[in-house]
């Protein structure tokens, strides 16, 4: 078990979905919504995939009467109603690096397009199903404010307890990795040990990195950036391993 992030993109990706802040709120309603629908209850008490979705969104401050309209949408009639479906869209960006988007949208059609064109316009291609899934395992994710365990081998300790499977640091947070049927029991482990959980979901993790050069890997962000606009898509993952000298360069 190691606190040192083989993957590095935890600061990085939050810093570049905090700055499209408008587009952020629009996917976490979409996302609660979805949840609230699928599970059939308004109450997140007796709905886990709402529980998860609201406490991701608490995560990033969607305020609470947009979460409250989020649900509320999920049991409307007629128009006012929400009909969104779950798809999933792979491809290859620049230097080869695997990228799959998870999308929930009530128009196939524009939403291809639109990812295409992504895809197109940045140097990549996109997909047949499967082309690059093989490349990633699901994975369930919680973060903590650093600030509760500051102490890594305490820390440390505590995961293991919990059941985790490994943790990274994440300047301000720690992102605890665990199996996707793990996630409730460890969350509920740490809470056990005192542990506030700031937010917790299922992450597509990828499996094996893809080196890629400063130059390469700006290339790259930009494709992810270009994803990560479009509102129907929630969540974009890739396999390119930023170093500690990329981050620095995508940060500068």
């Amino acid at each position: 078990m190691s606190g040192h992030s083989k993957w590095a993109t935890t600061k990085h990706r939050k810093a570049a979905q905090d700055s499209k802040r408008s587009a952020l709120f629009s996917k976490l309603s979409r996302n609660i919504t979805v949840a609230a629908k699928e599970g059939g209850d308004p109450n997140p008490a007796n709905n886990a995939s709402l529980a998860a979705a609201v406490a991701k969104a608490k995560g990033y401050s969607l305020p609470k009467d947009k979460i409250d309209a989020a649900i509320k949408k999920a049991f409307a009639s007629g128009s006012d109603g929400a009909h969104y479906e779950n798809v999933v869209y792979e491809g290859y960006g620049p230097a080869g690096v695997a990228v799959l988007c998870e999308a929930l949208t009530d128009n196939r059609n524009r939403t291809a397009a639109d990812v295409r064109s992504a895809f197109g316009h940045s140097g990549g291609n996109l997909g047949t199903t499967g082309s690059v899934a093989f490349q990633f395992e699901r994975k369930g994710q919680l973060t903590l404010d650093k600030a509760q365990a500051s102490d890594e081998d305490e820390f440390m300790l505590l995961v293991a307890e919990a059941g985790g499977d490994d943790y990274e640091d994440a300047d301000e947070e720690w992102v605890v990795i665990t199996a996707p049927t793990e996630l409730a029991n460890v969350r509920k482990g740490l809470e056990d040990q005192g542990l506030e959980i700031k937010g917790y979901e299922l992450i597509m993790q990828p499996t094996t990195p893809t080196e890629v050069t400063v130059s390469e890997a700006r290339k790259v962000m930009r494709l992810i950036d270009k994803l990560e606009e479009l509102e129907d898509l929630q969540n974009v993952y890739h396999t390119m391993d930023i170093t500690d000298e990329i981050a620095a360069a995508l940060d500068e």
